[in-house]
Order: C-alpha cells, then structure tokens, then sequence
C-alpha cells in the first residue's frame, strides 16, 4: 500500500482552484506514480482530512488505481496511535527473548513464526541492533516508529502471547511507548545461554557487514571510549585493523557487553529466568533447534512469571 500525504493549510484550502489541484496532481502522478500498475492501492491523507486528500483521491481513482482516503486526516491517525500505545494497556501478553549479547536472539525471533508463534522486532522497526556498534544506519522519528509499532500491534491475536527481545526503555535513539515497556517489565522471560566462544563466532557472522569494513568497524569501536578508556579501546582497535575478529568479539562480549546485561538485570530486579534455552554451538541447525524449543515453550504456555 502506498501512502500519500497532501499538504494543506487553511490559506491553501480557501484559496486554491481546481485548475491548480489538476495540475499539482498531475505533477505528483507524472513523477511519482506513473511505474505502479493497477494492482497498487494508495492511502491518501492530509492534515484534517479536507478536500485536498479527497480531490487527489477522487482523481487517482479516475485512472484505476484502488485508493482510500484516511478519514479525519493524519491528526486523527495519530490520536488513535497515541491512544494505543500511551493510554490504553497493551493487548497481548509479552514473552521476552532474553539472553546476553551474542546469543542468536533476532534470529531465533524471526524463525518462531513458522512454528505458530507471533512476534514483534522491536529492533527491526527501530533500525538498529541494540547495542554500541549495533546501528544500521538512520533511525525513524520516534512518531514513524510508533506508526510502524501500532500497525504491529493491532494484527495480535490478544488471546496469544507475543514474544520480544528484552530490551531496555531505548533502542538507539527510539524510545519504548509506556504501555509496552510497562507490559514487558513484568512479562515471562525465555533466556538462551550459550559459551563465549560460540557467541563471539556467531557475531562475526551476524555483523558480517561490520567485520568486512575496518574502517567503519574501528569508528564504532572508538565510540566505546568514554565507557571502557583509550588504552583498552586502543588494544580492540588493533584487533579489528589485523584481522581477529573473533579475539575481538570474544573481549567485547567479556569485558563491555555482559558486565553491562549484569548490571542492567541487577537494577531492574531480574536475576531469575523464566526458562533457559543452552546451547553449545550456534550454527544454522542450532538456530533452527533454539527457535523449535523456544516455541514449544511459548505454544505450549510453559512460560511462568518472572521472579523480580
């Protein structure tokens, strides 16, 4: 579904004739739109939900395309946003994938749906990896994030349980709407444990993107500064410029990241787990098996309140 929004102010809306409203949407169907055929079905909005959103509509329907108007516009999309994810309690039951850093959790989560199990990547909508060297680039505005979030939210079934990432109140720079992360702090927790040496092969891996540029990978690395000192950040540099990549993860996981997750989980009062899911090993097949058992546990309403 393509998404239009037609601006309007209330000089415009007085002021313009339709000789304008034919020609600027021909401009925006001459440029823009021409390539889609006549499968596409735009949304069309404006402001308020005015004439200028309807004109347009009114026109793209001519030509064939299935398009819809938002009633109301963008403010009353964005009340019923705001109304989902700032006032009313959250649907569905939360299940946090937890597990420390290295652990294969965003590749279990997006295997469990196979298995009957519904999810929402918080990560994925936020664009970005949660962690120190995790972004992949530009995040949405928090406001497109919450739009992303909503429209997630509202295909739960709210009679099953969704499974997340255990994630802390921001992702990035995206902050968790309060009805989600009040529903997630008191939700069941699924933890997959696996030994360093089997999470820091599989990082280099997951951030095969990252390991293939030095340069960008030493950028993120001397972000670590502040937090871990020159000297150390200096010794990690040098482990990515010769090529040691596993070395490298291995000293993260040890030394930055799972001192990070104890004292994380300390100050929010999770020391226990729902379940533990262990593996020795995370290849593919081990993914695949984490994400089977993690599912069972979930389908099969194993899951028990987390002690906190």
């Amino acid at each position: 579904v393509g998404t239009i929004y037609v601006q309007e102010s209330p000089f415009f809306a007085r002021k313009i004739g339709a000789a304008l409203v034919a020609r600027n949407a021909a401009r925006h169907i001459e440029e823009h739109l021409m390539a889609h055929d006549g499968s596409w079905q735009p949304l069309v909005y404006c402001w308020r939900g005015g004439q200028r959103s309807g004109s347009f509509a009114s026109i793209l329907a001519q030509i064939g395309w299935r398009v819809e108007t938002l009633e109301g516009g963008y403010q009353s999309y964005r009340r019923l946003v705001v109304n989902r994810l700032y006032q009313a309690d959250y649907p569905a039951r939360p299940v946090l994938l937890d597990g420390n850093t290295g652990t294969a959790k965003t590749d279990v989560l997006a295997r469990l749906p196979q298995y009957g199990v519904q999810v929402i990547d918080l990560e994925g909508l936020a664009n970005h990896r949660g962690s120190a060297l995790g972004d992949f680039g530009d995040q949405p505005a928090q406001k497109g994030f919450e739009s992303a979030l909503a429209a997630e939210t509202e295909k739960l079934d709210p009679k099953r349980p969704v499974v997340l990432e255990a994630e802390s109140s921001k992702i990035g720079t995206i902050t968790l709407p309060p009805s989600l992360f009040a529903a997630m702090k008191d939700a069941p927790r699924i933890e997959i444990t696996a030994p360093v040496a089997a999470r820091a092969k599989y990082l280099t891996r997951a951030y095969a993107d990252l390991v293939g540029d030095t340069a960008a990978l030493v950028a993120r690395l001397e972000k670590l500064v502040p937090l871990q000192g020159h000297e150390k950040v200096a010794k990690w540099t040098e482990l990515a410029r010769s090529g040691a990549h596993e070395v490298l993860a291995a000293e993260l996981i040890e030394e930055h990241y799972d001192p990070r997750y104890r004292k994380a989980r300390a100050r929010g009062g999770q020391g226990v787990r729902s379940q533990v899911v262990e593996s020795k090993t995370l290849g593919e097949g081990d993914i695949d098996r984490i994400a089977r058992d993690v599912a069972e546990l979930v389908n099969a309403r194993e899951v028990v309140p987390a002690v906190g």
